[in-house]
């Protein structure tokens, strides 16, 4: 579904991305996983459009996207939630949500899929009038990643979606993102704790300084000796 080939990133004299190759294939959760600074929201970002690519390929179900500005790449299925939620707090739940479908015209099943949103986030249904900026933090999650369906995309970009919630919400959250793939959803998933992203994940690639480095299924670099020191905890 989702195709990166030899893709390079500079900022600057920064060569953030080197060459980095990896497939998503339709229906699956694959992870991103590294340190801080290795290049995950880099890679997210220049999927999406948002970073421009110095060379390499970007393409999607056999399209070549790499060149394609961030909200065709949104009509043709690609949607992200971003690192840090980035909802709009000035604005209600319900506001923030209407604005995941800015590209759609469809009224009618606009507000079917709000409801929809509001069967799977409850919380957000009692809120929806509330100004997003005073949800909690893993209600804010909650609500990036409805803003972020409302666009019904093919694939999903997740950046750390766990990032500052408490180990119960982390739960949680991981829960809410299998259920989106079984209805569907092919994820792209980035997020620092390796352990969770690796058990819900199809497969993994592990970056290092800009460069992948591991790639296996996410069952196998559980198990790696190499991967439990350098990201589980293990000795």
């Amino acid at each position: 579904m989702l195709s990166i080939k030899n893709l390079n990133v500079h900022y600057g004299v920064i060569h953030a991305l080197k060459d980095i190759s990896l497939e998503v294939n339709e229906g699956e959760i694959v992870t991103l996983i590294g340190a801080n600074g290795a290049g995950k929201t880099t890679t997210l970002r220049t999927i999406s459009g948002l970073n421009k690519a110095t060379s390499g390929e970007i393409s999607l179900e056999g399209k070549d996207i790499t060149n394609i500005a961030p909200p065709q790449r949104v009509k043709m299925g690609i949607s992200q939630v971003p690192e840090g939620r980035r909802i709009f707090p000035e604005m209600s739940v319900l506001e923030n949500l209407e604005l995941g479908a800015f590209l759609r015209n469809d009224k009618a099943e606009i507000k079917k899929d709000i409801e929809k949103i509001y069967n799977r986030f409850p919380i957000l249904g009692n809120r929806k009038r509330q100004t997003a900026g005073t949800l909690s933090g893993g209600e804010q999650q909650m609500l990036a990643m409805g803003r972020a369906l409302m666009s019904r995309p093919r694939i999903l970009l997740l950046d750390e979606p766990s990032m500052g919630l408490a180990p119960l919400l982390v739960r949680e959250i991981f829960n809410i993102i299998k259920d989106i793939n079984n209805t569907g959803t092919t994820i792209l998933l980035v997020e620092q704790n390796a352990s969770m992203a690796l058990s819900i994940a199809s497969r993994a690639y592990v970056i290092e300084t800009g460069a992948i480095v591991i790639s296996g299924t996410g069952e196998e670099l559980a198990k790696s000796n190499e991967i439990q020191k350098a990201y589980l905890g293990g000795e």
